[in-house]
């Protein structure tokens, strides 16, 4: 490496890190926006025609009151947090039993019906929109051979990481489209109900999450799961072996035995190890302590680090963002501008939590909380704030 060569700073790393997960977000954002504004010209009877485990306690009507909407929001909300955490202490079940390759076939499975059923019924109601001409079968094998390829790029390694990231990205639409069809008054409260889950799961001792990740870090080994990785490792070689962090219950003769190997083999090949580190692995958002463990290899909602030091996210978070703009997408895009600051204002506090802390933190709360707020408020207060501006210059 040459000497004169000026050492990048935390802050260029920093930009370089919020640009890999805010561009993958937006891109997220503005495509449920743009499908809600092409495909929803009738959200009322959108909403009502679509039924889910969302809206199995309660089913919204415009007759009933705005007290009874509420309540009947409130117990979807508990229906679908319950039904979701159920789901997730069995993940961790199975996981603790090691059945890993259950949960791959039934990752994989999962994406493979939301390429190809979700996934199908948008591309059918888009056709169907612009008039564009296609037989069924054609129709039919261009479906499978997308949900295919997607299954094999997000749970396979030999895709390229491009490819990988623009499938993960499109299974966020998807659902995330499909989320939007929900009544108004229960998607407000379900996303406030999955921010306050998110907080528990992750936070929480018990939290199914936490523990799924921690018995990872234990066993050294990788959870699948749906999550964005803001840049993969680079790496000079084939090997796909990953170095993780040790965790502080790690004896520290075993951590200076794994230092000496590292250093021997790099003393073999002929390399400097410093030279070797940083041509395997580009800079960290955050330079580790040597005390603290990985905290977030691999999760379904939440922010951190992986081995790498580049950003995870899980997809979860991808989803919800786009449902708040989705929505407000319904009303006008003055809302959806107002959201989409929020969200990403609020992923930019979450992102500097995370630079303070290093651990594995909950990303729905902050982002959902300030895009709820910044919706009622463009909603209640700007919009009647430009209507009146608007009548002033009219009449000057």
């Amino acid at each position: 490496m040459d000497r004169n060569q000026r050492p990048r700073s935390i802050l260029e790393s920093l930009g370089e890190e919020l640009i890999g997960i805010l561009t993958p977000v937006s891109i997220c954002m503005f495509t449920v926006v743009l499908l809600v504004c092409v495909l929803n010209s009738d959200p009322s009877s959108s909403s009502a025609s679509f039924s889910s485990i969302a809206t199995a306690a309660y089913a919204e009507s415009d007759s009933d009151s705005s007290w009874d909407k509420f309540v009947g929001a409130f117990l979807n909300s508990l229906v679908f947090v319950a039904a979701i955490t159920v789901a997730t202490f069995v993940l961790v079940l199975l996981f603790y039993l090691r059945c890993v390759n259950f949960l791959k076939f039934y990752m994989g499975f999962s994406a493979f019906i939301v390429l190809g059923n979700l996934g199908g019924e948008i591309l059918v109601l888009l056709i169907d929109r612009f008039r564009f001409p296609i037989d069924s079968i054609t129709f039919l094998i261009l479906l499978f051979n997308f949900s295919v390829v997607g299954v094999f790029a997000v749970f396979m390694s030999r895709f390229s990481i491009l490819v990988t990231q623009g499938y993960l990205v499109v299974i966020g639409v998807l659902v995330a489209y499909f989320f939007t069809l929900l009544p108004e008054w229960t998607t407000w409260t379900l996303l406030v109900a999955l921010a306050i889950y998110d907080i528990a799961a992750v936070l929480l001792p018990v939290g199914p999450l936490r523990l799924l990740v921690e018995m990872a870090i234990s066993r050294d080994e990788d959870i699948p799961a749906l999550v964005y990785e803001a840049r993969p490792v680079i790496r000079n070689d084939s090997r796909l072996v990953q170095r993780r962090v040790w965790r502080e219950r790690r004896s520290s003769d075993i951590e200076n035995t794994e230092v000496r190997v590292v250093r021997a083999e790099a003393e073999a090949e002929g390399e400097d190890l410093g030279s070797r580190e940083r041509s395997e692995i580009s800079v960290p958002l955050i330079e580790r302590r040597p005390d603290q463990g990985e905290s977030s290899e691999t999760f379904l909602e939440g922010i951190g680090l992986g081995s790498s030091g580049a950003i995870k996210l899980g997809l979860g978070d991808f989803i919800f963002y786009s449902v708040l703009v989705g929505r407000a997408a319904m009303y006008d895009l003055m809302t959806v501008y107002a959201c989409y600051l929020a969200i990403i204002a609020g992923l930019g506090v979450t992102l500097m939590l995370l630079s303070v802390y290093q651990k594995a933190l909950p990303a729905l709360p902050v982002s959902i909380m300030l895009g709820v707020v910044f919706y009622f408020l463009a909603r209640l207060l700007l919009e009647v704030f430009v209507v009146q501006c608007s009548s002033n210059l009219v009449m000057f």
